[in-house]
């Protein structure tokens, strides 16, 4: 299966539950005001959020009056086309560093683990030399499920006693990424800390240890959500944001999920992008987001329709 397929079948549910019907409704219907009081209501269906609801039919109508749009086909690209300019992103993933730093960061449960052992894969089938930290010392059985993700993608790991200091783990990987020509080093953190300000602390202890152990490495931090709490996600992701600073988002479990409409509002209301989605349970089902293919996939019939 190729990516625009696995991308295809990991919207199925947000396909099938509202985007089919906003697509025949716009191709099928005149523009009139009735038509966008309906798109606002669909897209809030389809978890995109009242606020950016509301922008994306505003710019809509602004788009398709300035294009004097003849077409329903006409408009239905225009829509496409203003979902992936909100979706994209001027600032490359940054993986340039001597290694590449990505710290992992989100709450227990939303696939943190998993989608780390496939973010291992995605790169080492790119032929990079990738090495794991076991920074989630607090979890019972944290580093053995994630050395049995390095095990299933043939990647190195670097894990201590649990409870040991999550910062002195990621320090090890990172010294031992630099000395010994690692491209990239994916570091797990805690899930789950007593209060904001000792997240706050941990990352920021964290942060500078990355910098200690190799002045030359460059850092990435990707806060893990799940699609299938939509909106929800978006309360739980200020919290990390605004703790951890985080520069991109992986976005789990989309094909378990008919709120896939979430990934449009993730990226205006908290201005950081969606950098990867998660398709399946399979070890290279973790796919690099691409704003054009993911509106071209959610506003395409199938054949006959």
């Amino acid at each position: 299966m190729g990516l625009f397929e696995k991308l295809g079948f990991g919207l199925k549910k947000t396909k099938d539950g509202i985007f089919n019907s906003i697509t025949k409704s716009i191709i099928s219907s005149p523009l009139t005001d009735e038509l966008y009081d309906d798109l606002l209501e669909q897209l809030i269906l389809a978890d995109v959020g009242y606020e950016v609801s509301e922008y994306l039919c505003e710019e809509l109508r602004r788009e398709a009056r300035k294009q004097k749009a003849k077409s329903g086909e006409d408009v239905v690209k225009i829509f496409q086309n203003i979902v992936v300019d909100l979706l994209s992103t001027d600032k490359e993933f940054d993986l340039s560093g001597s290694p590449a730093v990505i710290l992992i960061i989100g709450v227990n449960g939303v696939g943190k683990t998993t989608s780390i052992g496939k973010l291992a894969n995605y790169y080492k089938s790119q032929g990079k030399k990738v090495l794991l930290a076991a920074g989630d010392t607090f979890r019972a059985a944290a580093a053995s499920q994630l050395n049995q993700w390095a095990e299933r993608s043939g990647v190195d790991i670097v894990m201590h006693a649990e409870g040991a200091d999550p910062a002195s783990v990621i320090f090890e990987a990172v010294e031992k990424g630099k000395n010994q020509g690692y491209d990239i080093v994916i570091c797990d953190t805690a899930g789950r800390l007593h209060n904001k300000k000792n997240l706050m602390a941990e990352l920021g202890k964290i942060s500078r240890v990355i910098r200690k152990a190799s002045d030359t490495a460059s850092v990435e931090t990707l806060l893990v959500l799940e699609a299938i709490t939509g909106q929800n996600a978006i309360f739980q992701a200020k919290e990390f944001i605004s703790a951890a600073e985080a520069t991109g988002i992986i976005l789990t479990k989309l094909d378990g999920t008919a709120k896939g409409g979430s990934v449009i509002s993730i990226k205006k209301k908290l201005g950081i992008p969606v950098r990867f989605v998660g398709v399946g349970e399979g070890v290279d089902d973790l796919l690099l987001f691409d704003p054009q293919s993911f509106a071209q996939t959610l506003f395409s019939l199938e054949d006959g329709e």
